[in-house]
């Protein structure tokens, strides 16, 4: 097998350029193998998987020595083609033995289209609804889904199912839109540039994740006079506003469906002859039906049907419409499930309405290369999504977080610079946690989901002084490193606070105003002032100082400027040293650095992460 040093696809004198390249590019790639190994030939071969695995095989002629390597150069060129190209390189003795390397992995996309950069450079904060502010105890009289309201705002939500079994989510507190308008001040002292919204059209739930009527605000909410002024109002304050578009099933209570007669329309459920019959796939009407993971409650949408499809994508559709009322671009819920024509109608509904819109994408796998249902995905070979949630950084960096070696922070992390292109990895919604994640807090001080404990354990469950103290420490270094990092650094709401949870709901309770984590708040309001008003941290390129054990150190550069983040997660004091012109300072305690013969030594004591301008 050949080595590293013969072949590294990161390395530039092995392959430019780096990563994933544009439709048209010729790709260089060498071989450096030591003289002494008499290698006379070299090949290429590329497999092109999206025009039915042809195979390309290219001579790699010799191009001359660098020391005492020879050197094996040839020229790829991508012209005419979107998709992955697994490549392999072989070198060959006299005698016709010799090495291959492994299959790696190269990204061709459509780099046509220029992607709006806005979302990866500042901080985006995550609001469930329902839970983050109220003005007012709503009453549910004439709302759909039989909700009841709860009239204390710190009460736990209900997470025992009903008489029947099921776990209703019928429950609410009474969060809204006006409540969240009232919040900005509060938002705009943390940093937040993007507010990205779990679903606000009207729903049964309270998660609002199988809608009930995409034209509407659920009523609770407001209305949609409400939720243009707030996007006037974040506007004003330099806020950008994203949706959570659910398009790949509604509700069983929806007027589309119209599962229990709810609407005054004539649903799917109800008659053969609904308008919407169509837009749901029967096995035997009405009572089999295809369902998102086999729940009931959430019919699954024919995407084959064109007057579903334009409903979503056309010139008057939800798309389009909801940018036109006030929103700046879409999430989309389970990206995987919608088949990759409708993400592009989607995508080319959203950039025809705002040329700027952002669609990201829930993909919880490594995007470039998923495959879901059988097909290899689009995701973000352009002008499908413009950026997906980060999952990979999420995983990797709880990972490094408790106890995991930063050298595999590095490898997924590189692996994903290397796979995706640039405006996919600088637009990746970055999260430690999310609602469908247990708080960030309380993983990183249990160390665990604890899903051998009862449900009614978890309920109760709060971490210890000990714990939290663990966990917090754990947070401040994680939310660094979030912070520094390419991508939008996404805070779920009340992790700030420092909010605790498991799983759903429990990872959904109400925001804690007044009784935040003051230290906490501080502390994640100078990293969204770091992400402001550093460039580097903005756009900058990235490069590892050190990745090793409990020590991360990278920097962000921009026009010759550079920013070092230096995170030490262990127990035992450590350092870093990094060549170093000029001034240095940390800039989250402003406290001075002395470079000294062109290094710059920091000190990180245990449990300790820099911020070095």
């Amino acid at each position: 097998m050949i080595d590293s040093h013969t072949f590294n696809s990161r390395s530039p004198l092995c392959k430019t350029p780096y990563g994933a390249v544009p439709s048209g590019e010729r790709v260089s790639f060498t071989l450096r193998p030591e003289r002494s190994a008499a290698y006379v030939r070299a090949v290429l071969t590329a497999r092109l998987e999206g025009a039915d695995n042809r195979r390309l095989e290219l001579p790699m002629p010799w191009s001359g020595l660098d020391g005492n390597r020879d050197c094996f150069t040839c020229k790829l060129d991508t012209a005419g083609y979107i998709g992955l190209i697994w490549y392999s390189l072989r070198l060959i003795r006299m005698d016709g033995t010799g090495e291959e390397t492994a299959e790696f992995q190269l990204t061709v996309y459509d780099g046509s289209e220029s992607v709006p950069g806005w979302f990866g450079e500042g901080m985006c904060y995550q609001i469930f609804p329902d839970r983050f502010c109220r003005l007012s105890v709503p009453s549910p009289a004439g709302m759909p889904g039989g909700r009841w309201v709860h009239q204390n705002w710190e009460e736990e939500p209900e997470y025992r199912p009903d008489h029947n079994g099921e776990i209703r989510n019928r429950d609410f507190f009474g969060g809204s839109l006006a409540g969240v308008q009232e919040k900005l001040p509060y938002l705009k002292s943390l940093g937040v540039e993007t507010l990205y919204f779990c679903p606000i059209f009207e729903a049964p739930e309270n998660h609002r994740y199988g809608v009930g009527d995409y034209e509407k605000i659920d009523p609770m909410l407001g209305m949609k006079e409400d939720f243009t002024a707030l996007c006037a109002a974040a506007h004003a304050m330099g806020m950008r506003v994203m949706l959570d578009g659910v398009f790949n099933h509604t509700a069983f209570v929806s007027k589309y469906f119209n599962g229990d007669g709810t609407y005054p329309t004539l649903g799917a459920h109800q008659s053969q002859d609904s308008p919407y019959r169509n837009w749901f796939s029967f096995q035997h009407w009405p009572d089999r039906y295809t369902s998102w993971w086999g729940i009931y409650s959430l019919p699954t949408t024919n995407k084959q049907d064109p007057g579903w499809l334009s409903y979503i994508t056309g010139e008057n559709g939800i798309i389009r419409a909801w940018l036109r009322a006030g929103a700046d671009g879409w999430r989309l819920d389970v990206a995987d499930e919608l088949p990759d024509y409708v993400v592009q109608d989607i995508h080319a509904a959203a950039r025809a309405e705002k040329p700027d819109a952002v669609i990201i994408g829930e993909v919880w796998e490594d995007g470039s290369n998923k495959v879901a249902y059988s097909v290899r995905r689009r995701h973000i070979w352009g002008r499908h999504c413009d950026g997906l949630m980060n999952y990979p950084l999420r995983n990797a960096l709880i990972s490094y977080l408790t106890g995991g070696g930063a050298e595999q922070f590095y490898e997924a992390m590189e692996t994903q610079r290397e796979n995706y292109p640039a405006f996919a990895f600088y637009s990746g919604m970055n999260s430690l946690g999310t609602h469908d994640t247990p708080r960030i807090l309380t993983l990183l001080g249990e160390e665990s989901a604890r899903q051998e404990r009862s449900r009614d354990w978890r309920a109760a469950s709060r971490l210890g002084p000990d714990w939290r103290g663990r966990g917090l420490a754990r947070l401040r270094l994680g939310a660094l490193v979030l912070f520094a990092f390419p991508g939008a650094p996404t805070v779920y709401y009340g992790d700030e606070a420092g909010m605790e949870g498991f799983e759903d709901p429990f990872n959904r309770r109400t925001f804690p105003w007044g009784r935040e984590d003051q230290e906490l708040t501080a502390w994640f309001a100078a990293l969204g002032r770091a992400r402001r008003e550093l460039p580097p941290l903005r756009r900058g390129d990235i490069r590892y100082v050190r990745a090793e054990g409990n020590v991360l150190a990278f920097t962000r550069t921009l026009d010759g400027r550079a920013v070092l983040c230096a995170v030490n997660a262990g127990d035992a004091p450590a350092s870093v040293t990094l060549p170093w012109t000029g001034a240095a300072s940390d800039f989250l305690s402003g406290a001075p650095l002395v470079p000294a013969d062109g290094l710059l030594t920091v000190e990180l004591p245990p449990m300790t992460g820099r911020l070095v301008v």
